[in-house]
């Protein structure tokens, strides 16, 4: 951590945001905030909620390493440090108010909406954009829709694909090395001061479906926020399997 930062971290100003799993700060630099990981779990449009104990720092510290996988392929984050368990010094960003979605495998939503079978493999990784909005529940939009309601421009949506492709191929690969098979994922993307664009928010076992290679269960396999949702059991078991399964890795 430069002596900046750790300047920053050690000055924390106010609650600048408190949404369904982090919470963020303000610190004396303008440009960087301190995001809290909370152990609170929501589904369904936090219809349903619960907490999972240890999830707040399970989580900040796998998305640390995933982060910063993705930096160095040439992904740019909002990650700056970590110096806490639970705790992530970030870059200050506007979110986009599109969640992308991209799919390698039918499950969730994809199979109640078309009738695929869950665990179809997708011919190609399939990308969709949801307009982040709880009131509305998150609601599927075409490219159209969201050129429609200025979420964001022609050329964003373009990066924002293009982005989510790349960071499938990466992903897809290390966790295979976990022995985990990368179902689907959530991604979210900020503008920062220089308007760049920015991976934010969070790349964990609450935004991934992820499923162990070693069981052929449908429910035994699930290692993601799914076994929470659907009653499963082990939720935290499962959190620390992947956390410890990704820093096995050598980076």
């Amino acid at each position: 951590m430069t002596e900046a930062i750790r300047e920053n971290f050690m000055s924390v100003q106010q609650k600048l945001y408190e949404g369904k799993a982090k919470i963020l700060y303000t610190t004396d630099d303008p440009e960087i905030l301190l995001t809290h990981f909370k152990d609170d779990a929501t589904a369904f449009n936090a219809q349903k909620r619960g907490q999972i104990t240890g999830k707040g720092e399970i989580n900040c510290v796998i998305a640390t390493q995933l982060f910063q996988l993705l930096e160095a392929q040439g992904i740019p984050t909002h990650f700056l440090e970590r110096p806490a368990l639970n705790q992530m010094l970030v870059k200050k960003v506007k979110i986009l108010p599109v969640e992308v979605v991209v799919r390698n495998i039918a499950a969730g939503s994809l199979c109640q909406q078309t009738g695929l079978p869950v665990g179809k493999i997708l011919p190609t990784p399939l990308v969709e954009f949801y307009f982040k909005n709880d009131e509305l529940g998150d609601p599927l939009l075409t490219r159209d829709r969201l050129l429609i309601l200025e979420l964001a421009t022609p050329e964003q949506l373009n990066q924002l694909k293009e982005q989510a492709l790349t960071i499938n191929q990466i992903l897809i690969a290390t966790f295979n090395q976990c022995g985990i098979t990368l179902v689907d994922f959530k991604l979210e993307f900020g503008v920062s001061s220089n308007q760049e664009l920015l991976l934010a928010d969070e790349i964990s076992p609450d935004s991934c479906r992820l499923w162990n290679q070693s069981e052929t269960d449908p429910n035994r396999r699930v290692m993601d926020k799914d076994r929470f949702r659907r009653d499963l059991g082990n939720v935290e078991a499962a959190y620390q399997q992947v956390l410890e399964r990704i820093m096995s890795i050598r980076w």
